[in-house]
């Protein structure tokens, strides 16, 4: 049991590596990072949303922005789609669950916010069509997806994609990348700034 313990363990830290080895994944998290800073400091939102663990992980980087990631400061503008239940199983039961991501970003997406759609696989379907208008409401568009980043990673603004074909793999490097982000764009906001 314990080497199965160990394992697990080495498959997680081989996945880091391999992202922190990768410099053109480096250079992505970077830049969308600088954008989050960009939109902070104007008067824009992130936005995020994922099914099932993606959608904890949605909230967890929504909740780090607008309480606090890792010292006192203003609360941040951030937005996870997958919280409101009563809009959930209305735009499902209404317009199909396709739709309950695209739907909201319609009504509460802006010109200038980031939209954040997270998925192990790159092809949840109701992600690609938050993605299709967010680009016609001129949102940034992010896919934070593992494997080969799926549908998402070809049409969106910027992909981070976690090198692993491993969903609990991508999903504890989805969580590293962004709290990574949140980070950043607390001390470049109201630290010292990130050197």
């Amino acid at each position: 049991m314990k080497n199965y313990i160990k394992n697990q363990i080495r498959k997680s830290y081989e996945t880091k590596q391999a992202i922190y080895d990768n410099e053109e994944l480096l250079s992505k998290i970077e830049e969308v990072s600088k954008l989050c800073v960009r939109l902070y400091k104007g008067s824009n939102k992130t936005i995020l949303a994922g099914n099932g663990g993606s959608a904890a992980d949605a909230q967890h980087i929504a909740a780090e922005l607008v309480g606090r990631y890792g010292f006192d400061r203003p609360s941040l503008p951030s937005l996870s789609l997958t919280t409101d239940t009563s809009n959930l199983t209305a735009i499902g039961n209404d317009y199909g669950y396709d739709k309950v991501f695209s739907r909201q970003l319609e009504g509460m997406g802006q010109n200038g916010d980031i939209f954040i759609g997270i998925s192990t696989s790159g092809n949840s379907k109701n992600i690609v069509n938050a993605f299709e208008v967010a680009k016609q409401k001129g949102i940034t568009t992010v896919a934070l997806v593992g494997r080969d980043g799926g549908e998402m990673a070809k049409i969106a603004d910027i992909s981070l994609i976690v090198p692993s074909d491993s969903t609990p793999r991508i999903q504890e490097s989805h969580i590293l990348i962004g709290h990574i982000i949140c980070d950043i764009i607390e001390k470049e906001i109201f630290g010292d700034g990130v050197n």
